[in-house]
């Protein structure tokens, strides 16, 4: 006898037919975003000089639906049909060949247009700070509690002959950006400033590239918290791993008045100095990154190596702290290592603060590590076009969806664990709830899903959002 076929779950008929449903509705707080910020209205007066009187698709819609794309999981400019389908929520979308096209345009005067990206950007972000309130990355920030703008490379793999990609030192073949994030701490994520495209082969401790990406960086702040003239401030912390640590890249911090913390290559002679570092018993336990306390069974330490070092030709005020720490089980030892312990050192020109909250600040570097995986789940781990002044353009998209995002869990969400969601998580508990969009009284209203989880969290999100706009 045959034993029954079991079934965990149900077994509809499946047809395809006419139904009011809206995909991707959770994405009314990107479009939301856009109107609370002022990006679209920015954009479209920057980009106005390279779309035609007569074009039916305007050039800033087209980047800001390749952006939406980008944040809602899309990875090329052929997934805009996940927009081009719901039209009642997205308006009109353009098509691929139109895509291109544009994209093609902007491409031939890339500068110009990244400046002008670059304008629209640095308005809306201020508006979106203003809208914040509080909440805002630049709320508070002084020389104790400077904002933080992390600056780190990473390495983009491509796989078809693309316009100055070139092999890279791990033996790969693409490009190698650098890329400036903001970090809004422990109660938030993090928003992009600058990523400049550089060929694979560019170096990592280039000091003329992190100049650059700086001054990117810098210009994208509101000018309220830049010094006299634009030039710097304590305020703002520089913070990068020891790619940065070169003498011109520290000098020309310090000549911009910047607070910087920036990994250093210790000299050959460290195990001498270490020594005795020992001897004077000079070492202070290190603050776990949870919750700032010592760490558990002081397995790491500190110290300030500043005066044993000559540092001829490094800039006055720079301190050099040293930290040492029992290796994880099964780590390799390297041969600037010490008696069984792995030795790291960054330096910096804040003179005040006790060294392990200093090692600790530096140490949260590592969280734009994770903002760079967000970016690159957001557009930045493929360059789907051909030319090196194409993907320019797609790099500065996808700044734009990641600070889409950003604003809005800054604005929409002030507090909560949805302002702290990666992208994948965010599509999966907000942007892909289900909904209907009807006609009512002469107006369209959205109706999500009640059945689903996080329907009340995007309903507060819109309704904060809303109330942002009206209060300003």
């Amino acid at each position: 006898m045959s034993q029954p076929t079991l079934f965990f779950y149900p077994r509809p008929r499946v047809d395809i037919a006419e139904v009011p449903a809206v995909s991707q509705a959770g994405a009314v707080l990107l479009t939301d975003t856009l109107h609370a910020t002022g990006l679209a209205a920015s954009l479209r007066e920057a980009l106005g000089p390279w779309t035609k009187p007569l074009a039916e698709h305007h050039a800033a819609k087209v980047l800001l639906d390749l952006a939406m794309t980008l944040a809602i999981g899309g990875e090329v400019a052929r997934d805009t049909d996940l927009l081009r389908c719901e039209p009642g929520l997205f308006g009109s979308v353009a098509s691929a060949p139109t895509i291109s096209r544009t994209l093609t345009t902007l491409a031939q005067d890339a500068p110009a247009v990244v400046e002008a990206i670059s304008r629209a950007r640095r308005a809306a972000r201020e508006r979106a700070w203003t809208m914040a309130g509080d909440h805002a990355p630049g709320h508070g920030v002084s020389a104790k509690n400077p904002l933080v703008i992390d600056l780190d490379a990473t390495l983009i793999n491509v796989h078809s002959e693309k316009e100055q990609a070139s092999p890279t030192f791990k033996r790969g073949f693409g490009y190698h950006p650098l890329c400036a994030f903001l970090d809004h701490g422990q109660a938030g994520t993090g928003e992009p400033l600058a990523i400049a495209l550089r060929p694979g082969n560019a170096g990592s401790n280039t000091a003329a590239d992190h100049i650059a990406v700086t001054r990117e960086a810098l210009a994208q702040l509101p000018p309220a918290l830049l010094g006299r003239g634009g030039r710097g401030s304590k305020k703002i912390l520089i913070r990068t791993d020891g790619a940065g640590g070169t003498k011109d890249y520290i000098q020309w911090l310090t000549t911009r008045r910047l607070a910087y913390s920036v990994g250093f290559t210790l000299p050959a002679h460290t195990s001498d100095l270490l020594k005795r570092v020992d001897e004077a018993d000079a070492w202070t336990p290190a603050y776990d990154s949870e919750d700032d306390g010592i760490r558990d069974g002081a397995g790491a330490w500190v110290a300030d190596l500043t005066g044993m070092l000559d540092l001829a030709g490094w800039p006055d005020g720079m301190r050099v702290i040293v930290r040492k720490e029992r290796p994880h089980p099964g780590a390799q030892l390297r041969i600037t290592d010490h008696d069984g312990m792995r030795i790291t050192a960054f330096a910096t020109n804040t003179s005040r603060g006790q060294l392990p909250v200093l090692e600790l600040r530096h140490r949260r570097r590592a969280r734009c590590e994770d903002r760079i995986r967000n970016a690159k789940d957001m557009g930045l781990e493929k360059f789907p076009l051909q030319g090196f002044a194409q993907n320019q353009i797609w790099c500065q998209i996808v700044q734009l969806a990641s600070e889409l995002v950003a604003w809005m869990q800054t604005i929409a969400f002030t507090s909560g664990d949805a302002r702290r969601w990666e992208p994948k998580r965010l599509r999966a508990r907000l942007f892909e709830i289900p909904a209907t969009l009807v006609r009512r009284c002469r107006h369209k209203v959205l109706h999500l899903a009640r059945h689903a989880p996080e329907a009340s969290t995007v309903l507060i999100g819109v309704n904060r959002l809303r109330t942002a706009v009206a209060q300003t």
